[in-house]
């Protein structure tokens, strides 16, 4: 039988790309301990689209 994990795969979010008015997302897939981070993430990525490092959030 498989043991469950508190790892989970968490999918992050540009915050400055829906303001920006430009066509497309910038979105990242990555995983997370829940046991050690329960809250949301955001972590600094880079966005391809408005060429800089932004602040990306978790969603869902």
């Amino acid at each position: 039988m498989a043991k469950k994990g508190n790892r989970v795969q968490v999918i992050l979010e540009c915050t400055e790309h829906k303001n920006s008015g430009k066509p497309g997302t910038s979105r990242y897939i990555t995983s997370k301990n829940k046991k050690n981070t329960p809250e949301r993430m955001e972590l600094k990525k880079y966005n391809p689209i408005l060429k800089k490092y932004t602040i990306h959030k978790e969603i869902k």
